[in-house]
């Protein structure tokens, strides 16, 4: 079955950077959409980036300049460089994959059919 195993979560000081990672497994197909999404206490579930074998990217207004997803293909994996963090930033974030397709061109939680389980970034001011 596939999994996605997420990383890189952490404190950090507004101003500094942190770099997610989204390790999937249980599958083998070569076309594939994979995002980033966030929830903070309270709030909706966010999406932040997405970024598919085809080579599209998608980002959320208030992360764009800040934040870079990238996929590496032959590890099944894909990142999330977020720099220049914000109080704001604070959430769970989440990964997430649809397989055998590609992304769209917005970011929608439904779109999407496998979830990782969340690891947690907190920044302060």
């Amino acid at each position: 079955q596939v999994q996605l195993v997420e990383s890189g979560g952490g404190s950090v000081q507004a101003g500094g950077s942190l770099r997610l990672s989204c390790a999937a497994s249980g599958y083998a197909s070569s076309r594939y959409c994979m995002g980033w999404f966030r929830q903070a206490p309270g709030k909706e579930r966010e999406g932040v980036a997405t970024t598919d074998t085809f080579g599209r990217t998608v980002y959320v207004d208030s992360v764009k300049g800040r934040f870079s997803i990238s996929l590496d293909n032959a590890k099944k994996t894909h990142y999330l460089q977020m720099n220049n963090l914000k109080p704001e930033d604070t959430a769970m974030y989440y990964c997430a994959a649809r397989i055998h397709d590609y992304c769209a061109n917005i970011i929608y939680s439904g779109y999407f059919t496998y979830w990782g389980q969340g690891t947690q970034v907190t920044v302060s001011s």
